[in-house]
């Protein structure tokens, strides 16, 4: 294949897995511009390490650890020039499909999960982004560079501290 082939080739896997990186700019920045701008450094990392990337391997799995050694880079410079960077006001990490108009319940929920994942660490966040995506131990770890036993147990101290929230 030739250069330009590869590159646009490579274009393609990015345009196909960009829901990745939405996923991900909405969760480290609540700023529409923040986003933008996480978003476009998120493609230029993608774009520059594109050589190093092991065609053996899942694409989406390597975009994932890419887009968010990114934003927690980004989170981490935000911190430290004072400006404040939330969540977002919407949970787009996951899709509820039992929810229904007026459901208050759930809503409060949702509201809790959101200001619960708000509190983590970098790191944490990250894993809980992955989870919620419903991704495999296996390649969460692989995304995060953590063993599987890693995830298991920082997922489980993670799901025993947010069932203490959820009784409180």
């Amino acid at each position: 294949m030739n250069p330009t082939d590869q590159h646009a080739a490579f274009l393609q896997l990015i345009q196909d897995n960009k829901g990745i990186l939405f996923k991900i700019s909405h969760s480290y920045c609540h700023d529409r511009n923040d986003r933008e701008d996480l978003m476009q450094e998120m493609v230029y990392q993608l774009w520059k390490s594109g050589q190093r990337f092991d065609t053996h391997r899942k694409f989406s799995t390597w975009m994932y650890r890419i887009a968010l050694n990114v934003a927690i880079s980004f989170y981490r410079r935000q911190r430290r020039s004072g400006l404040k960077i939330s969540f977002g006001g919407d949970l787009h990490l996951m899709e509820w499909e039992d929810r229904t108009e007026g459901d208050g319940e759930m809503e409060e929920k949702i509201e809790l999960l959101q200001q619960f994942i708000n509190q983590l660490g970098e790191l944490d966040k990250a894993l809980m982004i992955l989870y919620l995506e419903e991704k495999s131990y296996r390649e969460i770890a692989d995304v995060l560079g953590i063993t599987e036993t890693n995830v298991a147990t920082k997922l489980s101290r993670i799901k025993g501290r947010l069932k203490q929230q959820f009784m409180q």
